[in-house]
């Protein structure tokens, strides 16, 4: 379907629900969970273990065969840590996996696919038990991870830094780059002198960035019949 049928009532209480099923199932599994989340399909959005903080102003998206995945498994049921900044971007299929830490920082963008993780899980020789060595993952804040990219464990990626797709960081990347490859290197500089645009500049008036929308769904949506949504669902045609 190309066009939005649902009459603005319809989709006003569908966000309800949405920010419901935010609150009711998702937030208790956070230890903090920041004002104006944006959680789509969050039915489709995992959050298990302990010692789990997502900042303010987070999108994250869940999609049914792209789960977003965000887990604590610790060497007991009280260890580990993962602490999300504000106005991230989480896309589907990404999964944060932490045995000890992860930090990623404000306005942090994770395209289709991402995978962060602390651990190897498994000890080369032990492959029943995991190393006890503490190799946390550190991520600045406006770090953009491309499409199905790989963080490793022990490692740190400086602000304003991207991550291409595909790319599988397995050391250290330095503030204002860009690496690509598997393992990643350094292909380009970015000029630090250039004024960066950032999620938290989308975000600086939440509530008047929520009536914005509110008012474009009213505009786009006010003319949709009930009758005619319920007949594109069942039977579109091209004009949808």
């Amino acid at each position: 379907m190309r066009q939005d049928r649902r009459p603005y009532w319809v989709k006003k209480n569908y966000l309800r629900f949405r920010a419901w099923y935010t609150q009711h199932f998702l937030k208790p599994a956070c230890d903090y969970l920041g004002d104006y989340p944006t959680f789509m399909k969050p039915w489709y959005i995992s959050i298990s273990g302990p010692n789990i903080e997502i900042g303010k102003c987070a999108t994250v998206i869940g999609e049914p065969d792209n789960r977003v995945k965000i887990g604590v498994w610790g060497a007991d049921e009280k260890s580990g840590r993962i602490k999300i900044g504000d106005y991230v971007l989480i896309s589907p299929g990404t999964r944060i996996s932490a045995a000890h830490e992860i930090i990623i920082g404000d306005s942090v963008m994770m395209a289709n696919g991402v995978y962060i993780t602390d651990s190897d899980w498994h000890d080369l020789y032990d492959r029943s038990s995991r190393s006890n060595a503490l190799t946390p993952v550190h991520i600045a804040n406006n770090v953009w991870l491309g499409d199905r990219c790989t963080v490793l464990k022990g490692v740190s990626i400086g602000e304003n830094s991207v991550v291409a797709a595909c790319a599988v960081v397995t050391k250290d990347v330095p503030a204002n780059v860009i690496v690509a490859g598997n393992p990643a290197v350094v292909v380009k500089t970015l000029d630090p002198n250039i004024e960066m645009k950032t999620r938290a500049d989308y975000f600086a008036e939440p509530e008047q960035l929520e009536k914005f929308f509110d008012g474009v769904d009213k505009m786009v949506l006010q003319e949709n019949g009930f009758f005619n949504w319920l007949r594109a669902l069942v039977k579109p045609n091209k004009s949808d």
